[in-house]
């Protein structure tokens, strides 16, 4: 099962937000439920296939998905969190994302977004990094204009620079870090947590 068929078999395009899946799913297992179809062997079977779309959504949408709700809800460190850790060298400032207009794909480019979507997460969960930047980086000069691919790209030089520094490669670890930032630049949810890890780099030095 592919990502197109598990969107498919939920009644929802590609791309669809957590909310979107997660109420897709309830409605369409009440729906199939086999206590409402005891005697249905086909709402049985079609359960059993959007569960399992279901899950497969779950374990790769939540890796990258920055939903607007999750940037809202982000608060400032308070005074006592600043006097436990010093902040950043690296000085940081936020600006509000401007509205971007969705790029027009081609079915095709849609296609091909979301299958290197998939080995995308596939990659960043056996912690391939340099595979992973490098299928991203391809991604993003096919679709330069997509801020979804944007934000996938920025997400991999930070998990990147995260890892480097747990492996202790400090300088190459900000080097990414900084990319992550240039990359996605309005990216709150990111900010948050490249600032996180400058906080880990200047507690090592």
């Amino acid at each position: 099962m592919n990502l197109a068929d598990c969107y498919r078999l939920l009644g929802l395009k590609s791309g669809a937000s957590m909310t979107d899946i997660k109420a897709s799913y309830r409605r369409l297992a009440r729906r199939y439920h086999p206590d409402v179809n005891p005697t249905d062997r086909e709402a049985k079977d079609k359960f059993i296939a959007i569960t399992e779309a279901y899950h497969f959504l779950l374990g790769v949408v939540k890796e990258v998905e920055i939903s607007q709700d999750s940037r809202q809800s982000q608060t400032p460190p308070t005074a006592s969190d600043s006097a436990k850790t010093p902040p950043p060298k690296t000085k940081v400032t936020r600006k509000e994302k401007p509205a971007e207009p969705e790029p027009q794909l081609s079915e095709t480019e849609k296609q091909l977004k979301w299958q290197l979507y998939e080995q995308l997460q596939l990659l960043l969960k056996a912690q391939r990094f340099p595979r992973a930047i490098a299928l991203v980086e391809g991604l993003a000069q096919r679709l330069p204009e997509d801020p979804e691919v944007r934000q996938w790209q920025a997400i991999t030089y930070q998990r990147w620079g995260r890892h480097l520094v747990t492996e202790g490669e400090l300088d190459k670890a900000r080097i990414y870090l900084k990319k992550a930032l240039r990359t996605d630049p309005h990216n709150r949810s990111l900010w948050s947590e490249v600032e996180r890890d400058f906080r880990r780099l200047e507690q090592i030095y």
